[in-house]
Protein backbone atom coordinates (compact mmCIF):
# COMPACT_ATOMS: atom_id res chain seq x y z
CA UNK A 1 0.00 0.00 0.00
CA UNK A 2 2.98 2.35 0.77
CA UNK A 3 4.86 1.93 -2.29
CA UNK A 4 1.61 2.70 -4.51
CA UNK A 5 0.89 5.68 -2.53
CA UNK A 6 4.70 6.32 -3.20
CA UNK A 7 4.58 6.25 -6.68
CA UNK A 8 1.32 8.22 -7.37
CA UNK A 9 2.93 10.75 -4.89
CA UNK A 10 5.93 11.06 -7.22
CA UNK A 11 4.18 10.87 -10.62
CA UNK A 12 1.73 14.17 -9.52
CA UNK A 13 4.79 15.58 -8.45
CA UNK A 14 6.51 15.39 -11.42
CA UNK A 15 3.06 15.65 -13.87
CA UNK A 16 3.25 19.03 -11.77
CA UNK A 17 6.63 20.34 -12.25
CA UNK A 18 6.06 19.42 -16.05
CA UNK A 19 3.01 21.23 -16.00
CA UNK A 20 4.61 24.03 -14.22
CA UNK A 21 7.54 24.25 -17.13
CA UNK A 22 5.74 24.84 -19.70
CA UNK A 23 3.07 27.37 -18.03
CA UNK A 24 6.73 29.23 -17.58
CA UNK A 25 7.54 28.92 -21.03
CA UNK A 26 10.82 26.87 -19.77
CA UNK A 27 9.57 23.80 -21.82
CA UNK A 28 8.02 24.26 -25.36
CA UNK A 29 7.28 21.23 -27.91
CA UNK A 30 9.94 22.53 -30.39
CA UNK A 31 12.66 22.43 -27.14
CA UNK A 32 11.39 18.63 -26.90
CA UNK A 33 11.87 17.76 -30.45
CA UNK A 34 14.87 15.44 -31.14
CA UNK A 35 18.02 18.03 -32.26
CA UNK A 36 17.96 15.83 -35.57
CA UNK A 37 14.93 16.97 -36.91
CA UNK A 38 15.19 15.57 -40.51
CA UNK A 39 13.00 18.90 -42.15
CA UNK A 40 14.53 18.61 -45.54
CA UNK A 41 13.81 14.82 -46.11
CA UNK A 42 10.11 15.99 -45.27
CA UNK A 43 9.79 18.53 -47.29
CA UNK A 44 12.17 16.42 -50.31
CA UNK A 45 9.30 16.08 -53.63
CA UNK A 46 10.37 12.49 -54.99
CA UNK A 47 11.58 9.48 -53.26
CA UNK A 48 15.28 9.28 -54.45
CA UNK A 49 15.52 13.02 -52.96
CA UNK A 50 13.90 11.77 -49.96
CA UNK A 51 16.12 9.62 -49.41
CA UNK A 52 19.15 11.54 -49.93
CA UNK A 53 18.44 13.86 -47.68
CA UNK A 54 17.07 10.93 -44.56
CA UNK A 55 20.33 8.75 -45.58
CA UNK A 56 22.67 10.50 -48.06
CA UNK A 57 22.18 7.54 -50.45
CA UNK A 58 19.43 6.52 -53.13
CA UNK A 59 20.95 3.16 -53.38
CA UNK A 60 18.55 0.55 -51.67
CA UNK A 61 18.63 -2.94 -52.22
CA UNK A 62 15.73 -5.17 -51.74
CA UNK A 63 15.37 -7.35 -49.16
CA UNK A 64 13.31 -10.66 -47.86
CA UNK A 65 14.57 -9.68 -43.90
CA UNK A 66 11.91 -6.86 -43.53
CA UNK A 67 8.34 -7.51 -43.29
CA UNK A 68 6.01 -4.60 -44.36
CA UNK A 69 2.84 -5.14 -43.19
CA UNK A 70 -0.38 -3.04 -43.90
CA UNK A 71 -3.73 -3.60 -45.20
CA UNK A 72 -5.16 -4.72 -48.61
CA UNK A 73 -7.05 -2.11 -48.78
CA UNK A 74 -7.40 1.31 -46.74
CA UNK A 75 -10.91 2.30 -46.47
CA UNK A 76 -9.47 6.16 -44.89
CA UNK A 77 -6.07 7.33 -46.64
CA UNK A 78 -5.64 9.76 -43.89
CA UNK A 79 -5.18 7.25 -41.63
CA UNK A 80 -3.54 4.05 -42.86
CA UNK A 81 -1.63 1.64 -40.00
CA UNK A 82 1.72 -0.03 -41.14
CA UNK A 83 3.99 -2.00 -39.36
CA UNK A 84 7.91 -2.93 -40.29
CA UNK A 85 10.00 -5.64 -38.39
CA UNK A 86 13.69 -6.22 -39.91
CA UNK A 87 15.88 -9.23 -39.30
CA UNK A 88 18.88 -7.21 -40.54
CA UNK A 89 21.45 -7.05 -37.58
CA UNK A 90 22.58 -3.49 -36.82
CA UNK A 91 19.57 -1.49 -37.69
CA UNK A 92 19.80 2.03 -36.67
CA UNK A 93 17.08 3.80 -38.57
CA UNK A 94 13.82 2.66 -40.17
CA UNK A 95 11.71 5.07 -42.50
CA UNK A 96 8.09 4.99 -44.35
CA UNK A 97 8.04 6.13 -48.11
CA UNK A 98 4.38 6.60 -50.43
CA UNK A 99 5.93 7.84 -53.80
CA UNK A 100 2.80 9.03 -55.28
CA UNK A 101 2.41 11.45 -52.02
CA UNK A 102 3.33 15.23 -52.42
CA UNK A 103 6.35 14.37 -50.06
CA UNK A 104 7.01 11.16 -50.18
CA UNK A 105 9.12 10.73 -46.97
CA UNK A 106 5.68 9.63 -43.99
CA UNK A 107 7.79 8.93 -40.78
CA UNK A 108 11.40 8.34 -40.54
CA UNK A 109 12.70 6.35 -37.18
CA UNK A 110 16.09 6.40 -35.31
CA UNK A 111 16.32 3.51 -32.98
CA UNK A 112 19.74 3.30 -32.03
CA UNK A 113 20.25 -0.36 -30.27
CA UNK A 114 16.21 -0.79 -30.05
CA UNK A 115 14.25 -3.74 -31.38
CA UNK A 116 13.74 -3.19 -35.02
CA UNK A 117 10.46 -3.06 -35.05
CA UNK A 118 8.29 0.27 -35.29
CA UNK A 119 3.89 0.27 -36.07
CA UNK A 120 2.18 3.86 -37.22
CA UNK A 121 -0.30 5.59 -38.92
CA UNK A 122 0.69 6.97 -42.21
CA UNK A 123 -1.57 9.46 -44.91
CA UNK A 124 -1.45 8.19 -48.73
CA UNK A 125 -2.87 10.34 -51.19
CA UNK A 126 -3.76 7.64 -53.14
CA UNK A 127 -3.37 4.04 -54.03
CA UNK A 128 0.57 2.86 -54.03
CA UNK A 129 3.24 1.07 -52.71
CA UNK A 130 4.44 1.78 -49.02
CA UNK A 131 7.98 0.91 -49.00
CA UNK A 132 9.98 0.30 -45.57
CA UNK A 133 13.76 1.15 -45.85
CA UNK A 134 16.11 0.17 -42.88
CA UNK A 135 19.69 1.26 -42.60
CA UNK A 136 21.88 -0.84 -41.19
CA UNK A 137 25.61 -1.66 -41.03
CA UNK A 138 25.89 1.66 -43.61
CA UNK A 139 23.54 -0.01 -46.43
CA UNK A 140 19.83 0.60 -47.05
CA UNK A 141 17.90 -2.12 -48.18
CA UNK A 142 13.75 -1.83 -48.80
CA UNK A 143 10.35 -4.07 -49.13
CA UNK A 144 6.87 -2.61 -49.70
CA UNK A 145 3.45 -3.73 -49.49
CA UNK A 146 0.82 -2.61 -52.21
CA UNK A 147 -2.07 -0.35 -50.38
CA UNK A 148 -5.37 0.49 -52.35
CA UNK A 149 -7.02 3.70 -50.88
CA UNK A 150 -10.61 3.90 -51.86
CA UNK A 151 -11.40 7.64 -49.92
CA UNK A 152 -8.42 10.15 -50.64
CA UNK A 153 -5.97 11.55 -47.49
CA UNK A 154 -3.46 13.97 -48.07
CA UNK A 155 -4.64 14.22 -51.88
CA UNK A 156 -8.35 15.21 -51.38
Amino acid sequence: MQSKRRVFLKGSLAASAAGLAVGAGLLSPRAVMAAEWPKAAFESEGMDNALNELFGSSDVSDSDDITVKAPDIAENGAVVPVTLESKISDTDKVAFFVSKNPNPLVASFNLNGANPFVSTRIRMGETDDVTGVVHAGGKLYQAGKEVKVTIGGCGG
